[in-house]
């Protein structure tokens, strides 16, 4: 009886802790995600099976990339200074899509070999990044940072990354990665967006409930401020030119954020609405500009997207999500979608197919 009482009073003060153990891998690709592509890919069956191809070319290509950890990552303002914003930001972009890309090959192919890559850039960056800087620093850091934060959850039971490299990588998610995200969170724009999933992603790979509940409360704080009635998204319309571009990019970190925060406590903001809008509507305003850039009120011309780049990584995955045939038609002659740079929302959204029921 006694031993029984210390259990219950153990278990009391883990469950009212700050934090809890979440399942690992989770995030971005939970177990029930991998167990299922796995079962896909030795079946062979498509498109799972050319998307499981076309993942082991680009993780094989990372030998051929330098690994190029900077100290300081600093990357100045895009509109002051484009091409010091690009050279200064292909470092970590290269190297968190290489990690990520050989980290989950790794979980899907069991070499050895993509982990041990995968592992030599993460430790490279724990060990030697200690902060970011200029306009863009924390931004980029948070937008393109996220991949690594993928590839060491993905990498998280993996006996080959000793204590001593994980315990420096944690630092680092600690004290700069996440110190990037949480301080550009609170944001109106998209900025706000990838804060918030770059902070998701760390709470998730730390263990930190509070974290995860305080992302949440964020995204729900301010969703219908973002999406307007009409489904526009008013912060990133009025980008001129990059309208339809900006509404992209504020949607694919708030689906990614609403995934992982799904994926650690079940709660499912994708069916979140108010006065009939919804993630969903503001999906559906992007598919249809998309389509019609022509007939786009806030700007002549837009830049648009494509099916084989952006928005079609996103419209690949929320396919999956709400089962919309209309995002499928979109994308379907371009599977297996791959979005192998900048930011890494929806990176391998055909191989990695997301759904809210079916691995359970």
């Amino acid at each position: 009886m006694a031993f029984k009482k210390y259990v219950l009073i153990a278990l009391l003060l883990f469950k009212i802790g700050s934090c809890v153990a979440y399942d690992h891998p989770g995030g971005m690709h939970p177990q029930q995600q991998l167990d299922f592509v796995r079962k896909q890919v030795k079946a062979k069956k498509q498109p799972y099976w050319d998307a499981y191809r076309q993942l082991i070319v680009y993780a094989d290509s990372a030998w051929y990339h330098p690994i190029e950890a900077l100290a300081d990552f600093s990357v100045p303002g895009y509109y002051v200074d484009a091409v010091m914003h690009r050279k200064n930001s292909k470092s970590l972009n290269t190297n968190a899509f290489d990690a990520y890309a050989c980290a989950l090959a790794w979980q899907l192919s069991g070499e050895l070999k993509y982990a041990d890559k995968s592992l030599e850039i993460l430790n490279a960056w724990g060990a030697t990044n200690t902060l970011y800087s200029d306009a863009d620093g924390s931004l980029v850091m948070a937008y393109a940072g996220s991949g690594m934060l993928m590839a060491a959850e993905l990498l998280y039971g993996y006996q080959g990354w000793t204590e001593a490299d994980k315990k420096q990588f944690d630092r680092w998610v600690e004290t700069v990665y996440r110190k990037a995200c949480n301080e550009i969170r609170n944001r109106s724009n998209n900025w706000a967006d990838w804060g918030r999933f770059g902070s998701a992603l760390c709470a998730q790979f730390l263990n930190d409930e509070q974290e995860i509940a305080e992302n949440t409360r964020l995204i729900k704080s301010d969703l219908f401020h973002k999406i307007a009635p009409d489904g526009s998204m008013p912060e990133e319309t009025k980008r001129k030119a990059n309208g339809i571009w900006y509404t992209y990019f504020s949607l694919a970190p708030i689906t990614a954020a609403s995934w992982v925060i799904f994926n650690a406590t079940g709660e499912n903001l994708f069916t979140y609405s108010q006065d009939g809008r919804s993630i969903k509507t503001a999906l559906d305003y992007l598919h249809y500009y998309s389509l019609h850039p022509s007939e786009w009120k806030w700007f002549p011309n837009p830049n648009k997207g494509s099916a084989q780049s952006w928005p079609g990584n996103l419209l690949e995955a929320m396919s999956g999500i709400y089962r919309d045939k209309e995002y499928g038609t979109y994308v379907q002659a371009s599977r297996p979608l791959i979005y192998p740079t900048h930011h890494f929302a929806w990176t391998f959204p055909t191989l990695m197919a997301v759904s809210l029921d079916i691995y359970r």
